[in-house]
This record gives C-alpha cells, structure tokens and sequence, in this order.
C-alpha cells in the first residue's frame, strides 16, 4: 500500500490539500481544500446526499446551525464530559493524549533514540474538547458559546420542527452535512484526527421495537455504500465497540474501519444504536414533550434513533489511498468517474497553432456546461497527460490536425491510457454513457 508521505505531497502538488494558514507556517489539526480537493469532497458529499435524501422516501435534510444555545451543549453532556485525558512528557513538556498507547509509546522511543534513559509523565487529567466562543459585544459568562463538536444535536433539537412541518412519520431520517469542530489534544495522521471537519450524519428514528433490526439493516447499507465508492473490499471490515468504550446511552455501537497505511485500521464510519437517550435528555433539558404519536395505533413513545457518522476528511483520505496507483512511467488516481474533481480535460494537441486552440477552445466551452472540465496546453501532450493522471481525469481530449478534418477528437482512457476518435457532436453523450 502507498505511504502516507506519498499521498500527502500528491494531494499538495495537485490542489487537493494545503496546510491551513501555509504562508504563516500552518496552524495544526486545520487542513484547507484546494480546487481539485473542494471537487473532490463535494463530490462525496453529493453522492451522500444522493443515497441518504434524494434516493429515499423516508429522509430528509437539514442545515442547522454551527453555533447553538449553550444548553444544548449542557444538555448533551459536551460541556461536562466531552473531554480527552492529558498527559505530559517531563522531559520537554510535550502534551498527548494518555489514551493513545501508540503515540506515547512512539514519543518514549523518540527520547531513547536521543539518549534519554527514562521518560515520565504527568497524572492524566481530562481536557474539553469543545472550541468556545462568544456571542455578541461582551465577553463574559452570559455570552459564552460554543462551537459545535458534532453536529447531530442540531438535528435532534429539530425533530419536532421537522414533524410537524413535514409530516413525516416514523421511521424516518432527518440527514445532516456541516462543520463540526473538536480542540484536539494532539491531532494529527493527516486529515485524520483533525479540528475543524464535516460531518454526513443521519438520525434514523424508530420504534425502540424495531431498533436491533433497523441498526442491522444500515450496518449493512452503509458498507454497501462505500464499496460502491471503489473502496476495496480488502481495505474495509466492520468492529463491534467493546462494552468499555461504547457510549453509555448506546445499546450498540459498530465501527467501519479502514486499513490506513502505516496506521493500520482506524475508523472511517461509525453506526450507533442511541437508545431514546437524546430525544429524552433535550425533552427533560428544555421542558418540550419530544415524543411521537403514531398516527395509526395512537401510540406514543420516544423514539430510539440508529446514527450512521462518517468524516467527509477521513473518506477523502481513504479514498485517495486505495485510487493511487503506480506504475513503471506513471502515476494516477483510479477514482471511480462519478467522484473525480475533473470529468475531462481538453488539449489542443500543439499550443502555438491559432485553428488547433481555436477549435480546443470551442470544445471546452461547450464541455463546460455539463461538467467539471479542464483546460490545459502547457508543455507537450505527454507532460499533460501525466499530470491529469495525478488528478484523476478519466478523460483527456486531444484536439489534433484531424479534428479540423472530420471533427473528430482523440479521448484517452485514464486507466488503461488507450485511445479512441470520437466525433465532437458525441463527446457530451460518451462522457454521461461512462460517467458512472
């Protein structure tokens, strides 16, 4: 499998990922997408709202808002529990999180290496995780808010809105796309352990009869769905949490976990069964009756709520990984065409040749207003094919002598870099035809 160092200069060198605030040096855990990367990730996101909202009947979307009342926060226990042990090294004072037998074990060896005896640390305390702010003129404890560390509550303080204002019955999902934001104590691995991230959550809400069977059923869809992205089969496996590190309010709790390079298998998607625990905390916080009255047997209860959670940065990362392939004279993503942040680029086949640009540019523009194209006559065709690879554009169209002929171009296959003449009426046709 390809090293991380490898992916993470591929994803700087072709404006996927930049290092937030690089000209000041960069700031840790804030990662910036650039042009091919914001392609890139709403790519994920469209296909996730796609198979989440837009395929189904029985969920819908919502937006809520990044800063919420404060007591939505005490209310979900964030304020009071959201917290990480911290622990620091004595020797230079480095901070980490004591939970992380990996890193602490890795920072000892670092010492050793540099001919430090023994290492000791600092009784673990707990550290919050949320990012605070203020809202409005004065700073003090009256306007003290927070930024949100996930962003289901959002959803969960909305439930009754949305029944009411949809008519939606249970079961029914109200799905998610937004910022959410943890002060980690050590981030790191890349986009993996990050500050600032998107979140794709659904809240699934059902009678706490059919709980176990609903958490079975979307154990599976979403494994289905990411197989579906081109992740490898190989690379994906489901864990169950152990009773230790479940959440206390969770009858079950899965993991999907990807097998990252280096890092071995970490989390990529997380499925949880929350019981009735939220809707019934916000219901005793806020004074509101959040329980749902069957329309048909007339009966009431609080529903159980199944949460499928998965980081929009991780699967970014997963997905570069298992696309990066290379090869004796080359190197290309093998993203599958529905996800690549360029469809197809366009080349006049020599730069300085007025009718070869004139006819490219004519093609481009008319290309452009379908799909996500690229323009590009810098240096010989092979130079550009190459970096096109690195992008991941499954197709790249050469505009030749020939053209000015039969008007007919030559598209190149990324994965297998065969070629083939297409006439210029039919390339809008060829690409939706492939554009799985």
């Amino acid at each position: 499998m390809v090293s991380v160092d490898k992916i993470v200069a591929l994803a700087k060198r072709r404006g996927f990922v930049y290092p937030g605030s690089d000209l000041y040096g960069g700031i840790g855990g804030f990662w910036d997408y650039g042009p091919n990367g914001v392609e890139f990730a709403n790519n994920i996101k469209r296909l996730w709202w796609q198979a989440m909202v837009h395929d189904r009947e029985d969920i819908v979307g919502l937006d809520a808002a990044i800063i919420m009342n404060p007591k939505v926060w005490e209310a979900s226990g964030h304020v009071s529990s959201f917290t990480d042990p911290l622990t620091e090294c004595k020797v230079c004072h480095q901070r980490l999180r004591a939970d992380q037998p990996d890193e602490i074990a890795a920072h000892v060896d670092k010492h050793k290496k540099e001919g430090q005896k023994s290492v000791a640390w600092t009784e673990a305390r707990q550290f919050n995780l949320l990012f605070r702010t203020f809202v409005g003129p004065v700073e003090d404890s009256s306007s003290l808010a927070y930024l949100r560390g996930e962003t289901c509550q959002g959803i969960y303080v909305n439930f009754l809105n949305v029944v009411s204002s949809m008519r939606v019955k249970i079961p029914f999902g109200i799905a998610q796309i937004g910022k959410a934001f943890r002060n980690e104590v050590t981030p790191g691995k890349y986009l993996f352990r990050v500050r600032e991230f998107e979140q794709m959550e659904l809240e699934f809400f059902v009678h706490p009869r059919e709980a176990a069977e609903r958490f079975i059923y979307w154990k599976e869809e979403r494994m289905q769905w990411h197989l579906s992205l081109g992740l490898s089969k190989d690379h994906l496996r489901f864990r169950q949490h152990e009773s230790t590190e479940r959440a206390h309010y969770a009858a079950d709790s899965w993991d999907i976990e990807y097998d990252y390079p280096e890092w071995g298998w970490k989390e990529l998607e997380g499925i949880a069964n929350r019981t009735d625990y939220d809707l019934k905390t916000h219901g005793k916080w806020s004074g509101k009756d959040l329980s749902y009255t069957d329309p048909t047997t007339r009966e009431t209860f609080v529903p159980y709520v199944i949460e499928p959670s998965v980081g929009v940065s991780r699967l970014f990362l997963a997905l570069l990984i298992d696309a990066y392939t290379e090869e004796e004279k080359r190197t290309y993503l093998r993203l599958k065409p529905s996800l690549a942040p360029v469809k197809a680029a366009v080349f006049p086949l020599v730069a300085n040749k007025p009718q070869l640009t004139e006819k490219a540019r004519s093609i481009y523009g008319l290309l452009k207003k379908h799909f996500v194209v690229a323009w590009d006559d810098r240096g010989n065709i092979g130079k550009r094919y190459l970096a096109q690879d690195e992008i991941g554009t499954p197709w790249c169209i050469t505009v030749d002598y020939d053209t000015l002929k039969d008007d007919t171009v030559t598209v190149r296959d990324r994965d297998t870099t065969k070629q083939e003449r297409v006439s210029v009426d039919r390339l809008k046709e060829y690409i939706e035809a492939k554009l799985l």
